[in-house]
């Protein structure tokens, strides 16, 4: 299919780029990494099997460098011990399905260690869930009619969840069902008040959020309490250049306010300084 008929009111779920995740030191502006990666998962072929992954999605990365994976295609979430060869099913696994027990193409995972558990976008079953870390066979609905993807949590505990459908971002105070609007929430569209698809978040220590925007093929700032977002990369139309972005997915931002884009359909991943344009 082509990309301008997937633009349409239903969000379009195409093959996954992981989201990426904090770092809790600063990373040198000219930091550069070593071209040859190790697997740390999977790499046996796409397949169900517990040293297989079927499109991974997004992933978090504990303190202990344990891997937690969202397996899409398997609908499950698998954790990866460090330097393991196998990982170890600890959500679903049971089949795509709405019970309890089940997910349908999770796109997100992240730990509450406060709570020992993990918090699961199950983004097709339209619900984000709570799931024990002390051998959980059930997952607790905590967040009901929403098309989540990406999700993240700040420091007093409050969730933000990328609504791909009503093209926003909310945010769940603990206890709280409904949320607020933290970003867009204005229609979808390319104006600074609005997204268009927002894939995933990110929120720093001042609680500025941001938000992979898809369909516009740009990251945007939102402070806190903002009526419209700030542009931080992309923006330029959809391109390969080092002023744009494509399908942009996963966003990090370092202590330094760099931004980390994982620029899907360019199959790379990009830098922005704090204030550059490129």
């Amino acid at each position: 299919m082509q990309k301008e008929e997937e633009e349409e009111d239903t969000p379009t779920f195409r093959l996954p780029c992981t989201p990426l995740r904090a770092s809790s030191v600063d990373i040198h502006p000219n930091a550069k990494w070593k071209q040859n990666a190790i697997n740390v998962a999977g790499g046996n072929e796409r397949g169900n099997g517990n040293n297989q992954l079927y499109y991974p999605y997004g992933l978090y990365v504990d303190d202990d460098q344990t891997v937690y994976i969202a397996d899409w295609l398997n609908h499950r979430i698998v954790e990866w011990k460090c330097g393991a060869t196998n990982g170890q099913v600890v959500a679903g696994g049971n089949g795509e399905g709405t019970g309890a027990h089940q997910l349908s193409y999770p796109s997100d995972v992240i730990v509450d260690k406060e709570r020992d558990s993990l918090i699961i976008s199950n983004s097709l079953n339209r619900r984000v869930v709570r799931w024990s870390r002390r051998n959980g066979i059930n997952g607790e609905t905590i967040i009901s009619n929403i098309y989540c993807c990406g999700l993240t949590m700040d420091e007093n505990g409050s969730l933000y969840v990328a609504d791909t459908e009503k093209h926003e971002v909310r945010r769940y105070k603990i206890g709280d069902t409904q949320g607020t609007v933290a970003a867009g929430g204005n229609g979808k569209g390319n104006r600074l008040d609005q997204l268009f698809e927002p894939r995933y978040v990110f929120v720093d220590r001042d609680h500025s959020i941001y938000v992979s925007d898809y369909w516009n093929h740009r990251v945007v700032k939102w402070k806190e309490g903002a009526e419209q977002g700030i542009v931080v990369a992309g923006g330029q139309g959809q391109g390969n250049s080092l002023t744009q972005l494509s399908y942009p997915e996963g966003v990090v931002v370092d202590q330094l306010g760099t931004v980390y884009i994982a620029d899907c359909d360019n199959h790379r991943i990009l830098r922005w300084p704090k204030g550059a344009t490129r």
